[in-house]
């Protein structure tokens, strides 16, 4: 009779479940800041383009998790789970980079037109 040991199963990988969870983050962030600066007064487009920069941090340490996800897969010779979710963290990751990077692109111009026009 065979059965599973605690060796044989797969370990689970946390840091590549984290960064799966800090790129959706990241890709949220931007997607709640309009919205609630479309919804409330209180919160103004231009405060809104600030915070979805916040997605550039966000898919930074997605991508770093990624990485330390491979890596530790790599070192347990393949016995440690998680290398679909490491892939998927890594380009959600720089999806989200990309996204914050875009609204800071957007919020340098604007402040460019302001001093300047």
């Amino acid at each position: 009779m065979v059965s599973l040991t605690r060796s044989s199963s797969a370990a689970p990988n946390h840091a590549a479940r984290g960064s799966v969870l800090l790129a959706l983050l990241g890709l949220a962030l931007p997607i709640v800041a309009f919205f609630a600066a479309r919804q409330t007064d209180q919160v103004t487009l231009l405060q809104a383009t600030g915070a979805a920069c916040g997605a550039v941090g966000l898919g930074l340490l997605a991508i770093l998790l990624a990485r330390r996800a491979r890596r530790n897969i790599e070192r347990s010779i393949g016995r440690m789970g998680g290398e679909a979710s490491a892939r998927v963290g890594r380009l959600l990751g720089f999806l989200a980079l990309c996204v914050g990077l875009i609204a800071a692109v957007a919020l340098g111009f604007y402040e460019l037109l302001n001093v300047f026009g």
